[in-house]
């Protein structure tokens, strides 16, 4: 997707990383029509949160199920299968060339986009030799890019570190998806390879995704209208 394409409101994902269905309807309510992208991730769907993407998409949102999944091959078919019924927009697989392969063949003609996650934006080159790996982040980043994009996965998700570079590599076949987002004097949290909204997406990312900066501020709508304007600003 061009990114041209993409509406700019569209280009916020707000994560709701809260304990219950409830929280996360509160936070909704409170965001109204300044946020129309929502993540969904392993706090919330395992406290009831599933069913939410399909309401979500109901009233109009789209919703990015962060699953992450890694498993023999048909079993991740299996869940891709599952999860395209409930209404996702994006669903992310671990970029492993057999997950990736059996995540394409469970999208089918279905609507939901594939996300592979290239290396969790709380690495740096430190904890992957740590994990066993010997190439550098960059490295594996691109090395799966690659991959992805030779087994027909629409989109990466990096940080937005290596959105330029992945950029060269899959140019606009692909879209980016950049978690490690924080806002100008926001706590970086446990993340380790972040940017600013307007930086990552002069980078070249499509998709941002902010969780703690927005649910955890006292007004997430005026937290979340200030990323709005500061993607609008960076695309010129």
């Amino acid at each position: 997707m061009q990114p041209a394409e993409i509406a700019p409101k569209d280009r916020l994902i707000v994560a709701l990383d809260l304990p219950s269905v409830d929280a996360a309807e509160a936070m909704i309510a409170k965001l109204g029509d300044s946020v129309s992208f929502y993540k969904i991730g392993y706090q919330l769907a395992y406290a009831g949160g599933l069913p939410l993407i399909g309401k979500l998409a109901d009233r109009g949102k789209k919703v990015f199920a962060d699953l992450k999944m890694h498993d023999i091959g048909n079993t991740v078919t299996r869940g891709v299968e599952s999860v395209a019924k409930l209404g996702a927009t994006f669903v992310t697989v671990h970029a492993y060339p057999q997950t990736m392969k059996g995540a394409v063949e469970g999208r089918g003609s279905a609507s939901v986009k594939i996300l592979a996650v290239t290396v969790l934006t709380s690495y740096n080159d430190d904890d992957l030799h740590a994990a066993g790996y010997r190439l550098s982040v960059s490295e594996l980043v691109e090395a799966r890019a690659q991959q992805a994009q030779v087994l027909g996965v629409d989109g990466l998700v990096s940080s937005p570190e290596e959105v330029g570079s992945l950029r060269k590599i899959v140019g606009h076949q692909m879209s980016l998806v950049t978690p490690g987002i924080r806002p100008a004097g926001a706590a970086s949290g446990d993340q380790k390879r972040i940017m600013t909204p307007g930086r990552a997406i002069t980078a070249g990312a499509d998709y941002l995704v902010v969780g703690r900066p927005v649910v955890e501020a006292t007004d997430p709508k005026a937290v979340a209208d200030a990323i709005h304007a500061e993607i609008a600003q960076a695309l010129g």
